[in-house]
């Protein structure tokens, strides 16, 4: 391993053309002369070694020489899935643990081993149990073979998944949060420590992360889930000491108990006071790692002006919403507890509030047609009430623990084939706005869960080749990003698109290349209504307040505080935040607030912001520093 690594130091050193296809020659040359095959070199496992020797052999590690740029030139070579962070960001999954869900749609899974309509074998649930749920565990493992595979880890966007946020105690929400910034502002040689430490405790309480032993111990359960002879939410507040839906917000988050659940004890620690989250969210202002988006899951009809509230001091930015669909009829039918009116309320509170909203959409529900969901979501990305600014497009999928089967073994409900489906979703991409993201297309179900509908991973890919085979023009974000691409600045120029909602006046700014690449971007929100807060409820922003609703920046993640060619270190974002305060000036607004993410505070401060309750404020007039 080591004669690999430094063959490598010595080629960029000496200048030579070190790239993929002559880092793979070398892979092979050196296990040709390999005789030991517990000595071959395998490319995944060479940055390891070398962040190894680094940290735990200094004296090897200085003997290689290796230079700030010579290792930055290394890393970029031997970068496992360099995609991984090329919107700009590291993002980290994690799942909070089981809980009785408020609803029962009809095609939601019921693994009682998750959060509702999830499933534990698919990736990030995987990794979620190993980790018994536990948020400080989940970052620290993830960050870690995001550091191995050579990505930089200093700015993270932290998604939490699993059961809808607000289903949850109090106390357990400010812990799980808590304990995501603990786990950042920690990483490095005392998580390590804390890690094993608490691994100990949950096994004490009696818990395994074992996926076999798991299988086995609920194997029964889910049997009777399966067969309709048991509920979900039934088994899950006795298995897991679990309040009933709609209790969440009892005086102590739980109602009676009579058993004695290993998660009972558990349970009893997994609470925190305000004044953790604030102390953590403090020091992560100036950790190694920061957090610069924290998103949760939420349904329309728990969106309140209480509960974002709450959200904004837990420091999220980001709200993912299951709408499914905007049809009344078609919600009816799917058994969705929110309807078309509450998901539009929704809207308008999240804008108001400065979320991003990033909203869940299904197709091939029970009652709706191919015809009928392009219809569906023309409406979503054109009616003022809605607009989306990310949407995931998920087909409607048949697993054995929901509640589809029925209807499928009667008839009553098919998939569509695969002509359909890539026609109707190739639609929804065409008909999607220049400031609209599709972030994805499918679930990271496994195909062997899969009961009925589409089963291909490559699902996406086939509908962007029916896209471009239509030879029509795409907006959608995605599609349009440069990636891993530095762009020259003078290429790129600044366009705004301008659209109403409800309750705003949005624009849009993107850097683009002629070609119509996208390199960042800002969304800017000139509020004008305050009509869906509730009576008395003052509005979250001052009278006069603009409000900068997110700033993104795409190319290769770098370091903060480190310079280089990536589109994120060209001034493009310092220069959306002066573009955008000017235009809010021009519209009559006398100050601009901005959703900032913890780990951002720092940055918003330099540009001229000030804290200011749950934002930061900027003064209009007043030039940044």
């Amino acid at each position: 391993m080591e004669t690999a690594i430094t063959t490598i130091i010595e080629a960029l050193r000496e200048g030579a053309c070190v790239d993929a296809a002559w880092l793979e020659r070398l892979v092979r040359a050196r296990n040709r002369e390999t005789a030991d095959a517990s000595r071959t070199v395998a490319k995944r496992r060479l940055l390891p070694y070398y962040w190894r020797v680094k940290s735990d052999d200094t004296a090897r590690f200085a003997s290689w020489n290796v230079t700030p740029e010579i290792e930055r030139r290394l890393v970029r070579l031997l970068q496992a899935k360099p995609r991984r962070t090329a919107s700009g960001v590291a993002t980290v999954t994690v799942l909070t643990k089981p809980w009785p869900c408020g609803g029962d749609c009809l095609f939601c899974p019921s693994d009682v081993r998750m959060p509702k309509s999830y499933l534990s074998d698919e990736p990030a649930c995987q990794r979620a149990e190993r980790c018994f749920f536990d948020p400080y565990l989940q970052v620290t493992s993830r960050l870690r073979v995001l550091a191995d595979m050579g990505h930089p880890i200093d700015k993270v966007e932290l998604i939490v998944l699993g059961g809808t946020w607000s289903d949850y105690p109090p106390a357990y929400r400010r812990w799980f949060a808590s304990e995501l910034f603990r786990a950042l502002c920690e990483f490095g040689e005392h998580a390590s420590g804390e890690a094993a430490a608490r691994r100990e405790r949950y096994e004490e309480a009696g818990l395994t992360s074992d996926p076999d032993e798991l299988a086995r111990r609920f194997a029964h359960a889910q049997d009777a889930v399966n067969a309709g002879l048991l509920g979900y939410n039934d088994f899950v507040q006795v298995h897991y000491d679990a309040a009933a839906p709609g209790g969440a917000d009892a005086p102590d988050g739980r109602g009676p108990r009579t058993d004695a659940s290993p998660w009972s004890a558990v349970s009893a620690w997994q609470t925190a006071a305000a004044e953790e989250v604030d102390r953590w969210q403090r020091a992560n202002e100036t950790a190694r790692c920061r957090c610069v988006g924290l998103v949760v899951e939420t349904r329309p009809d728990l969106v309140t002006f209480d509960s974002l509230v709450e959200l904004r001091a837990l420091g999220c930015t980001k709200v993912q919403m299951g709408i499914q669909s905007l049809d009344d009829a078609v919600l009816a039918k799917n058994a969705r507890r929110s309807t078309s009116s509450q998901i539009a309320r929704a809207f308008a509170l999240l804008r108001l509030f400065g979320f991003k909203i990033h909203v869940h959409a299904m197709a091939n529900l029970v009652g709706a047609t191919p015809a009928a969901d392009v219809a569906d979501y023309q409406r979503l990305v054109t009616d003022a009430a809605f607009l989306p600014d990310e949407v995931k497009l998920y087909p409607c999928a048949l697993v054995e623990s929901s509640r589809l089967r029925r209807l499928f073994e009667s008839g009553a409900w098919r998939p569509y084939d695969e002509e359909e489906l890539v026609g109707v979703l190739a639609e929804d991409v065409l008909a999607t706005p220049a400031y609209t993201r599709i972030s994805r297309m499918i679930r990271d179900i496994p195909s062997p869960d899969i009961m009925a509908g589409n089963k291909k991973t490559n699902l996406r890919q086939l509908v962007e080749e029916r896209v471009r085979a239509t030879g029509r023009p795409v907006r959608e974000i995605r599609l349009r990003e440069i990636a891993t691409d530095a762009p020259a600045g003078a290429d790129l120029r600044l366009d705004v698109v301008a659209y109403a909602t409800s309750v705003s006046d949005e624009r849009f700014l993107q850097w683009v290349l002629p070609d119509g690449r996208i390199a960042g971007f800002l969304r800017l929100s000139l509020p004008f209504s305050a009509d869906a807060l509730p009576c008395g409820a003052a509005s979250p922003l001052p009278a006069g307040c603009a409000m900068i609703r997110e700033v993104h920046v795409y190319g290769r993640a770098t370091q903060i505080g480190r310079t280089g060619d990536a589109a994120q270190h060209q001034g493009l974002g310092r220069a959306l935040v002066e573009r955008a305060c000017a235009m809010a000036s021009e519209a009559g607004y006398g100050s601009v607030a901005v959703i900032s993410a913890v780990g951002t505070r720092a940055y918003y401060r330099g540009l001229g912001f000030c804290d200011d309750g749950l934002y930061q404020t900027r003064r209009l007039g007043k030039p940044g520093r």
